[in-house]
């Protein structure tokens, strides 16, 4: 189908910012010699710019980072992001400090997440993180007024029903098949640690407290005794900013804390702390803390298993599934619309999901049984909707989707046109190799 290619083009424009953050650390070990592969306007595309946008493309998607092909789209689309930026400026397109800081924490919150700490991402990229934020700044700008300025030309564009019709027939006999799908909602328990557990826990926490409190050394009990991975250097967290790095009552507990302070127990979803403050500067803290788990007994599972098995009875003698997710479910991201996980393609559920609902019909709801779920487990009841055999692409079933494919192919063949005319307006020149 014409407009898959520039498509993936685009879809590595939006990732630039990414793509600078993920290939930090493989900038080091490439060996490239750098030059100036083109222009535009009074902007530059190097070599290595080149080159990380393959890597990162070649990464993400399974392909030869050696393809003709592949750097030509790539050149292409870097291309395209510069004279876009270029006519953002001409249009005087704008966006506002605290937008391009609000995108940066947003990106930087991802990216802490994924290393495990704020510590731990400077150590993998070798420089603090407001460094990295002052580094990226430019060009998280950048990347805004791009956007900003495609929401501007697309944010009215839609496709008529004569259009998604003349799609169809145009396109029908490459549309791939619609895989099996199905329509599912569900109730998702955690177990709750045992109360006894739970105690004895609080009780050696304490009993460190008061070790540390009466000359004990932190970072050495952190060593013996912490369960986070951290543990190994101390328990140092590292600086991190306030709503960024910490669920709440972590964050409650370190910013209300004087330096050198040790807080009582503190209990969050990770398990039971301790946390000491080394220092803190406005809205940014450096501490470090010790972190026991508490692990679930067999009678924490029963006890969310029957209380699934209760919800599925009362479900089964006329009680909503959604009513009652609403009130006991704890999968924070169904709760609120009842449970409703969507129409999903069977392919692409979870092993968990999988077995459990290629034996359900229609109206049935499964037993409960675990899952993993968010690096830990629960147990949950899943009731199928509907089922939807796979089937070619038709307007009576599919025609929302098929109104997306063809406002997906309206929007890149406007784009090109509209990039085409860029060129004759906007100094663009392409230098090859000498």
């Amino acid at each position: 189908m014409k407009g898959r290619q520039s498509s993936f083009v685009s879809s590595i424009a939006r990732a630039t910012f990414l793509t600078m953050l993920a290939l930090g650390p493989l900038k080091a070990q490439q060996n490239v010699v750098d030059r100036i592969v083109a222009v535009v306007d009074k902007e530059i595309i190097t070599e290595s710019d080149v080159q990380e946008r393959i890597t990162y493309a070649a990464l993400q998607n399974r392909l030869d980072p050696k393809s003709p092909d592949l750097r030509r789209q790539v050149l292409e689309n870097l291309i395209a992001e510069k004279l876009m930026l270029a006519q953002a400026i001409l249009d005087s397109v704008a966006v506002t400090e605290e937008e391009v800081t609000r995108s940066l924490d947003q990106q930087f919150q991802n990216f802490v997440k994924q290393a495990g700490s704020e510590q731990q991402l400077e150590k993998v990229y070798g420089k603090p993180v407001s460094r990295m934020k002052r580094e990226f700044r430019p060009e998280m700008r950048k990347q805004l007024l791009i956007q900003r300025l495609r929401q501007q030309r697309e944010q009215n564009l839609s496709v008529a029903r004569r259009e998604v019709e003349e799609f169809f027939e145009a396109y029908k006999d490459s549309l791939p098949k619609v895989p099996e799908e199905v329509d599912i909602s569900h109730i998702f328990i955690v177990p709750k640690a045992d109360t006894s557990l739970e105690n004895k826990t609080r009780l050696l926490l304490n009993a460190l407290r008061d070790s540390i409190v009466a000359g004990g050394d932190f970072a050495g009990f952190a060593r013996r005794y912490s369960q986070d991975p951290n543990g190994a250097t101390g328990g140092d967290l590292g600086w991190a900013k306030r709503g960024v790095a910490f669920v709440p009552e972590f964050e409650e507990a370190v910013f209300a804390l004087k330096e050198k302070e040790i807080s009582p127990v503190v209990k969050t979803e990770f398990g039971f702390h301790l946390i000491q403050l080394f220092e803190r500067r406005g809205e940014s803290v450096h501490a470090r803390h010790i972190l026991l788990r508490t692990e679930k007994g067999p009678a924490s599972d029963s006890a969310a298993v029957h209380l699934l098995g209760a919800l599925r009875d009362s479900i089964l003698q006329g009680k909503s599934l959604a009513e009652l997710a609403r009130r006991y479910s704890e999968d924070e991201d169904t709760k609120s619309i009842g449970g409703d996980l969507g129409q999903i393609s069977v392919d692409q559920l979870e092993a968990d999901f999988s077995s459990v609902v290629k034996n359900l019909k229609p109206g049935e709801i499964s037993q409960p049984h675990r899952i993993t779920m968010k690096n830990s487990y629960g147990y949950q009841i899943v009731l199928l909707k509907k089922r939807v055999a796979a089937h070619s692409v038709n307007l009576t079933d599919d025609y929302r989707r098929t109104e997306q494919m063809a406002l997906y192919v309206k929007r890149n063949k406007m784009n090109a046109a509209w990039l085409e005319e860029l060129k004759k307006s906007i100094y663009c020149e392409i230098r090859t190799q000498e």
